[in-house]
């Protein structure tokens, strides 16, 4: 496969190029220099490996995400999916750099922005268009929407709608981690808004008293709801907020740099060490929800030139071209085959079945398989309207 001279005037060539060299059938990578807190910068990686394969991989990964969350954007506005929905396009590499990086026994956590984390830990992009889409088949049977997806199976706890609150949760995923025993982390998300939050800091607080496995990982998409870092947060630096607490900054549209600092960070929580702070510079396209044209307090312009400049499927793209491992024809064919797909499974699930009556108090408490189950208040209320009778 040659490379054209005309790919390097495409705007991919804005994104700023990496330095390779080939060994065998690896390729090296270097990293983006990460900022750190309390560490020396000589303990973090400065060089990733890949293979051709693998970057095709995450090629394919990303526009897959892309694809879902594009999608949803639309089914949103023609009112197929209702209520609550934040979309993470612009953010696909911090994803897959993290799952690349985890296993399935480790754990995630985190907030609403939450689709492209559930395909990472297992879920279909039929089960996630489903879910949005108030379908039994979705991944939570329809009645959780966009902010509730979760699996026990793949340790993955959701999709919360509270700011802020799945991050004491994660902090007790890790206590049950570290009184277990296992050589595993927990990974607890959370934006930059929700860095002002309390609660976070309360609970790692207890998380470096008792060195507890957990990565604290803000998603720095610039913006919080409707309000950029700057005019919310008095200390930007979102990974030096641990005080004691080391912490991390990452260029994270590099999804090799991602994948390494979360490598990283995984040995240094197993080994015993305690909790880290990283701060995942990144950049979301749309507003903070649908209800959000996402353009009243940043201009067009800002976003076209993030997409143009800073996109991290564009960066893998770049790579794939300057390394003769497949053809830009060959990439749209990808993009296409997984826009058929999409498409598909939408008409699909169109015609899929909403949940069913019997099914709106089933899952909520344990028991309830029982003929008369236990629902708190409920009989007390029973008992004393019956008294009053």
């Amino acid at each position: 496969m040659l490379i054209t001279s005309s790919l390097t005037r495409r705007n991919i060539s804005r994104v700023k190029p990496q330095s390779f060299s080939f060994f065998s059938s690896s390729i090296e990578v270097e990293l983006p220099k990460f900022k750190v807190h309390r560490l020396e910068e000589s303990e973090l990686p400065t060089k990733a490996t890949t293979t051709k394969s693998e970057l095709l991989n995450y090629y394919k990964d990303m526009a897959l995400m892309r694809r879902v969350e594009i999608v949803s954007d639309m089914l949103y506005k023609n009112k197929w999916i209702r209520g609550f929905c934040h979309l993470y396009d612009g953010q696909e590499s911090i994803t897959v750099g993290m799952e690349a990086a985890l296993t399935m026994e480790d754990h995630i956590i985190n907030a609403y922005r939450d689709h492209t984390t559930a395909m990472g830990r297992g879920h279909t992009s039929y089960q996630i268009i489903a879910e949005m889409m108030q379908r039994s088949t979705g991944s939570s049977k329809g009645k959780g929407g966009s902010m509730h997806y979760y699996s026990s199976k793949n340790n993955f706890y959701g999709g919360n709608g509270i700011v802020g609150a799945q991050v004491p949760v994660g902090t007790g995923v890790a206590f049950g981690i570290k009184y277990e025993g296992k050589k595993q982390v927990c990974v607890s998300m959370y934006g930059d808004g929700a860095a002002n939050q309390g609660q976070i800091y309360e609970a790692a607080n207890m998380a470096g008293l008792w060195k507890l496995p957990i990565i604290y990982t803000c998603e720095n998409n610039k913006y919080a709801m409707g309000t950029s870092v700057e005019r919310h947060a008095h200390n930007t630096d979102f990974y030096k907020r641990g005080d004691l607490i080391p912490g991390i900054r990452c260029e994270a549209n590099n999804v090799f740099a991602v994948r390494e600092l979360y490598k990283w960070g995984k040995k240094y929580c197993t080994d015993g060490k305690g909790p880290l702070f990283f701060e995942l510079q990144t950049y979301r396209y749309h507003g903070h929800s649908m209800s959000d044209p996402g353009i009243t307090y940043r201009t067009r312009e800002e976003v076209t030139e993030y997409r143009k400049t800073q996109d991290p499927i564009l960066l893998v793209k770049k790579w794939i071209l300057e390394h003769d491992i497949a053809t830009e024809k060959y990439l749209k064919e990808i993009d296409k085959e997984i826009r058929a797909r999409i498409d598909e499974e939408v008409e699909q699930i169109k015609n899929d079945p909403m949940p069913a009556p019997e099914e709106l108090m089933t899952e909520i408490y344990e028991g309830q398989e029982t003929e008369k189950p236990y629902i708190r208040n409920v009989d007390m209320i029973s008992s004393i309207n019956k008294n009053f009778e």
